[in-house]
């Protein structure tokens, strides 16, 4: 046999052993999928019986402590302690099973498990999407700018509004991926995304005309300005996370957010004047359009829906970062008295 066809036939041999090995490997990981499948429906079946009975054991401890002597009562109480901290345990074991998509993201992604399955994965979803926040943020920043100063064209608008619109949406589709895989972005901050993208739609759809470019640079203007202090917040905010998580006071799946939290309180207090100054532009933004809507020759619907959406920004944003602070000065204030 020549020396060539030797060695092919000794290679093919290799490679053929390695395809046997590969073809074995791949039939244990199918297998250990298969595993992996029951108990993820095992576990979400056990959760789901473990939380019914919870409610029976709950609604029979409450009847049992009517009338029950010290001693019985403090065993019960303890009981109900242990059962108020289950429900927790509970959303912890969820967060690494399978589960429904909610509204939305049924709507836009159908029912596609989003769910990711280990820490890393859900840290590394994480840590992109804080990068995308920062990246694109900069990028409207710089947009704005070049916009505002140098270029005046409807055209030039019309795409650092399209820009916002696909920037929000993408924010509202992957912090919705995110939530349920355990992030605790709650209440106003969750609507924010949805009204800023609607109105930057609206933006969008506004026909160049004398109104129109009235309120453009203010616009503009606004828009410069609301880069740059989501640029500082992404900054500091993500510092600061790192250093809560490391200490171990905050949870690792917390994101950085355009308002003002709690945890924010000691080290970035100096955000505060930059996010009401930013709330109450929003405010100018919602009076001055209102007194446009009452031109006569005013004929464009996104006036006057521009100016709803600006006033509802502002009082959702202002209001919910005051309640923060109240919050927060009166925990600081009650603290010396308990002690």
């Amino acid at each position: 046999m020549p020396q060539g066809l030797k060695d092919v036939v000794e290679e093919w041999t290799c490679l053929d052993e390695e395809y046997q090995e590969l073809k074995e490997t791949h039939r244990m990981y199918l297998q250990k999928l298969d595993e992996i499948s029951k108990l993820q429906n095992n576990c979400s079946s056990s959760i789901s019986s473990h939380r019914r009975r919870l409610k029976e054991v709950s609604s029979l401890v409450k009847r049992c402590s009517k009338g029950a002597s010290e001693e019985d009562a403090k065993t019960l109480d303890e009981i109900n302690e242990k059962i108020k901290m289950r429900p927790n345990t509970f959303c912890e074991m969820e967060s690494f099973l399978p589960k429904k998509n909610g509204l939305y993201l049924s709507l836009v992604l159908g029912n596609v498990n989003v769910t990711l399955f280990s820490k890393q994965s859900k840290f590394a979803y994480k840590d992109e999407y804080e990068k995308f926040k920062l990246y694109l943020t900069v990028i409207l920043l710089l947009f704005s700018f070049v916009c505002y100063v140098f270029m005046s064209y409807r055209f030039l608008d019309a795409m650092l509004n399209f820009l916002l619109v696909w920037y929000y949406c993408t924010l509202t589709i992957r912090e919705s991926i995110l939530t349920t895989n355990g992030s605790r972005i709650k209440g106003w901050w969750v609507c924010h995304h949805y009204i800023s993208a609607f109105l930057s739609g609206v933006m969008l759809t506004w026909p160049d005309g004398n109104l129109y470019k009235i309120f453009r640079n203010q616009f503009l203007a606004y828009s410069l300005y609301q880069s740059f202090v989501q640029c500082l917040q992404c900054y500091y905010q993500s510092g600061c996370l790192y250093r809560l998580r490391a200490l171990g006071e905050r949870h690792n799946m917390d994101l950085t957010v355009e308002g003002f939290q709690s945890w924010m309180w000691k080290g970035l207090t100096f955000l505060l004047p930059f996010l009401f100054f930013g709330h109450f532009w929003q405010l100018f933004n919602s009076l001055s359009l209102f007194r446009m809507a009452q031109l006569p020759d005013c004929r464009e619907w996104q006036v006057m829906m521009c100016g709803l959406c600006f006033l509802i920004l502002f009082m959702g944003n202002f209001f919910t970062t005051v309640a923060v602070v109240r919050h927060k000065v009166n925990s600081r204030n009650q603290k010396p008295k308990s002690l």
